[in-house]
């Protein structure tokens, strides 16, 4: 299992994806709730290697996961909040009158913290299946 995280000041994406891209858990939480999610998260899942996103307070973040003993890879995460937007309304597509509306003129009610995570392991799985 493979966990990705995106830190941020006030809130983190977190996913565990397997090896094979299914996803296992996925939430956005609270930053001050990070060290816990991660400890609970690695006691229920053989976590391999954590993903994180070198964005803001990712060094916070990753004396959390270097505290837990788990194996860490920070990764640059250039785009990934536009990418998890589109990812949202795949996954959630507009209705109503908002289908009327281009999904790129849209903000998505709610945190993709979350996907931002996912999208992380998932770049790493793939630049791992490449080599």
């Amino acid at each position: 299992m493979i966990m990705g995280i995106d830190p941020g000041r006030d809130k983190c994406g977190v996913a565990v994806l397997t090896a094979a891209g299914e996803i296992r858990y996925q939430r956005v939480v609270e930053t001050a709730e990070l060290g816990d999610v991660i400890k609970r998260l690695s006691a229920e899942h053989e976590i391999e290697l954590v993903i994180l996103g070198n964005g803001t307070t990712h060094k916070a973040a990753a004396s959390l996961v270097e505290a837990s003993g788990l194996q860490i890879k920070v990764v640059d995460e250039k785009h990934t909040t536009e990418e998890a937007r589109r990812e949202y309304w795949k996954k959630n597509p507009p209705r109503g009158w908002r289908k009327l509306l281009p999904t790129t003129m849209q903000v998505p009610p709610e945190p993709v913290d979350a996907i931002v995570a996912e999208i992380l392991v998932r770049r790493h799985l793939i630049n791992r299946a490449t080599k």
